[in-house]
């Protein structure tokens, strides 16, 4: 099996998680089929082999970007306009995609940045609550009931992609902070980098874009 394959059946019949908080709602695309269609078009195109990648670890999906596609970081408008895959999603933006294919383009474009990357998320499945995006750390309890899974989910894409040397965070906040938790706790990595999340960059520092992408673009020019 390739990556592509694993990747698709992990994603094809990931279990939720056994505890939530009240008032937290779960985003859980996977078990609509035009979902398994796009994630399996997508790992298809750009993972159909076995070789080593590193890790960007997000924090959980957005109920405009992965938590519609299934694709991490991938909103329906980035899926179709620049990896090529058809899809009949809400064709809204989300703007940490908007900046993460801006970054990927400024690395040579999706065939060239997915055979040294993989991108994921600490937790692989999305929350709302009150309408809005949650992040698994936004709430502790949240946090601390799903520690297993979150970390039972990071341990699955280390031996995927065969590479526990380094992996980078998508933003350098809490993300960070519980990654290194993660990481002093259970070994997962030997160096963890962080980078700015490309939402607040887009939301915060957006005059400042090329910057943005320069950094990146040094530091994953591994």
């Amino acid at each position: 099996m390739t990556i592509a394959d694993k990747l698709i059946e992990y994603y094809s019949t990931i279990e939720k998680p056994k505890k939530l908080i009240r008032g937290v709602e779960l985003l859980y695309p996977f078990d609509q089929a035009e979902v398994i269609e796009a994630i399996s078009g997508f790992y298809k195109k750009y993972l159909s082999d076995n070789n080593k990648r590193t890790l960007l670890i997000g924090i959980n999906p957005g109920r405009l970007g992965g938590g519609i596609t299934g694709i991490p970081f991938t909103d329906p408008i980035r899926l179709k306009e620049i990896c090529g895959i058809d899809n009949d999603f809400d064709r809204k933006p989300e703007l940490s995609s908007t900046f993460v294919y801006d970054m990927i383009n400024n690395l040579g474009g999706p065939n060239e940045f997915y055979t040294k990357f993989l991108i994921t998320s600490v937790c692989p499945l999305g929350f709302m609550k009150d309408g809005k995006n949650l992040n698994y750390y936004d709430d502790k309890k949240l946090e601390k009931v799903l520690e297993k899974y979150m970390l039972n989910n990071l341990k699955w894409h280390i031996e995927l992609v065969q590479n526990d040397e380094i992996c980078f965070s998508l933003g350098q906040g809490k993300n960070i902070a519980y990654l290194n938790y993660l990481n002093d706790k259970y070994k997962l990595f030997g160096k963890i980098e962080a980078l700015p999340h490309p939402r607040w960059i887009l939301q915060y520092r957006r005059k400042r874009l090329q910057e943005f992408l320069d950094l990146y673009k040094e530091k994953l020019s591994l």
